[in-house]
């Protein structure tokens, strides 16, 4: 196991209940949208910004996640990355696997799979969703800089809303804050403040993740489930969460028929 620490973690521990059967003898991430697993699409973008270290988290048929990426990520001969480019280094991604399965017999839910990565998670990081498909999206250096000295704790990509999430998660202030709205009954009235999906695509600082915000010890040694939307909702409720309004592709592929869809 390489030993920098990782700048991104990737989040493949689902079950992938909804895409029964394909999930039952395959991990979600590893279906394939336009002739490459979920996950790659994800290992490439970050290979092109220069992210030399990246842990997947895994659960539900986590070996083959493994088996099929190994150690290191290497992307096809040719892909320029920000790092290859300004500094001559290397393409390739380190991984690191927390076999969440393996270790506790299921998913810890995302903010127990973070707590569980963090000894091998650099002070500020990219989190993503394994199973979103979003092809255009940049895992910028420059926005994980601007964020690092922004001092906040995270700061979130929002979409507008799929067919499936009419009502949103969270709003979005002028000021570029993420904002905890209450749900409303009729999320496409004039009257209701907008709200938007998150894309589960968001940059992190460690602290967040440790005691004054999260009751988890980092490591997790204990194999505690928690969600992270309560913590989420806490921090935008004392303004430490900053957003950005994404408009490219983005697809959460949660059904066979969403999945089919990209591939037809």
């Amino acid at each position: 196991m390489a030993q920098r620490p990782a700048t991104a973690l990737l989040l493949a521990a689902g079950r992938g209940e909804r895409m029964r059967p394909l999930t039952d003898t395959c991990p979600k991430p590893l279906l394939q949208v336009r002739g490459k697993p979920l996950l790659q699409w994800h290992l490439e973008a970050l290979a092109r910004a220069g992210c030399e270290a990246a842990v997947v988290n895994t659960a539900w048929l986590g070996e083959q996640i493994e088996a099929r990426f190994g150690g290191h990520f290497d992307p096809a001969p040719g892909v320029e990355t920000v790092a290859a480019t300004a500094q001559g280094a290397s393409t390739s991604v380190a991984l690191r696997y927390s076999h969440e399965g393996r270790d506790f017999g299921g998913a810890l839910e995302t903010a127990g799979g973070i707590a569980r990565a963090l000894p091998h998670l650099a002070d500020v990081f990219w989190v993503a969703a394994g199973d979103v498909f979003v092809p255009d999206f940049v895992f910028e250096p420059a926005a994980m800089a601007a964020f690092a000295a922004s001092g906040l704790l995270a700061h979130i990509w929002l979409v507008p809303n799929p067919a499936h999430n009419p009502g949103g998660d969270f709003g979005l202030s002028e000021q570029g804050l993420a904002l905890n709205l209450p749900k409303v009954a009729t999320p496409d009235s004039t009257d209701a403040p907008r709200r938007y999906t998150f894309s589960t695509i968001a940059l992190y600082r460690r602290a967040f993740f440790e005691a004054a915000w999260c009751g988890i010890p980092a490591g997790n040694p204990a194999g505690l489930k928690a969600p992270l939307a309560p913590l989420l909702r806490a921090a935008m409720d004392a303004g430490q969460v900053s957003a950005t309004l994404y408009a490219g592709p983005w697809t959460d592929v949660g059904t066979p028929e969403r999945l089919a869809e990209l591939n037809s």
